[in-house]
């Protein structure tokens, strides 16, 4: 079975899309089993996920799985890339709205270079389970921006911050697992972040990450609104108003075929 693609990335966080019409009919097993095997780095196509949008759907529906094939509410540079993707093939201008799991997401084109593209998009208000937890001896924040998140705060990123990430992300205070991110306060308006997302591991940004990151510092009063999210693939920018807004990049990069045999081996 041939499976067409589009290959994006928002802030280098990269993403396969698929129209969901192009998979009619497959189960979710089969689909799960595409996600691994398409977003493998040495024998796919190579992704943090795999998105199925649904222009049948008004507005179009937004599915997310994870490099190890688990279905996931959202990820917000992975909508920016699908925003992208509707505005590239003439079904969406300038203001896009997308159904996530994690709810209706608006959009708003900032500006377009051939395929680079920025937008703002309203990420809604983060709902705050625990403020001042502990996890793994760091001052920690449990609150959901679309999907769940633990953000750690410290004051340097520890060496080890993606064996942190991985044992935390299946702790068992999180029963569907948990996105960790590892906040670092710069200066008053200025946060710097690295990111271990559930189903995908370590990535250079996220969106959700960095949303649920600046929210914390901002509830903890480190920082205030506007606030600049430094990743490992350049800044993200949030402020905090009536509702949180996250602005940045999205880039379409690639297209083509990856070619699916449910006979072949899963990669390990």
């Amino acid at each position: 079975m041939n499976i067409p693609f589009v290959k994006a990335h928002g802030a280098q966080n990269d993403f396969l899309l698929t129209w969901a019409a192009d998979v009619d009919g497959l189960d979710q097993e089969t689909l799960a089993a595409i996600a691994i095997k398409i977003c493998h780095r040495n024998t796919g196509v190579g992704a943090d996920g795999w998105q199925l949008l649904d222009t049948r759907q008004n507005p179009p529906l937004l599915r997310l799985f994870n490099s190890d094939g688990s279905e996931v509410e959202m990820s917000g540079n992975g909508t920016r890339c699908a925003a992208a993707m509707l505005v590239d093939a003439g079904l969406a201008q300038n203001n896009i709205q997308i159904q996530t799991g994690g709810g209706l997401k608006d959009l708003r084109l900032i500006h377009r270079d051939g395929a680079h593209f920025d937008f703002e998009m309203n990420m809604g208000l983060p709902r705050v389970e625990e403020e001042n937890a502990t996890m793994a001896g760091f001052p920690a924040t449990i609150l959901n921006v679309g999907n769940p998140q633990c953000a750690l705060i410290v004051e340097t990123i520890p060496a080890n911050w993606k064996e942190i990430g991985a044992e935390l992300e299946s702790h068992p205070r999180f029963p569907n697992r948990s996105n960790i991110s590892f906040v670092r306060k710069v200066d008053n308006h200025t946060i710097e972040a690295r990111y271990f997302e559930r189903g995908a591991g370590a990535t250079m940004s996220s969106g959700t990450g960095s949303t649920g990151a600046a929210a914390t510092a901002v509830l903890r009063g480190l920082v205030t609104s506007p606030v600049t999210v430094l990743t490992e693939a350049g800044p993200l920018e949030i402020r905090w108003e009536d509702s949180i807004y996250l602005s940045g990049p999205a880039e379409l990069i690639a297209k083509g075929e990856y070619y699916f045999s449910p006979l072949s081996s899963t990669p390990i």
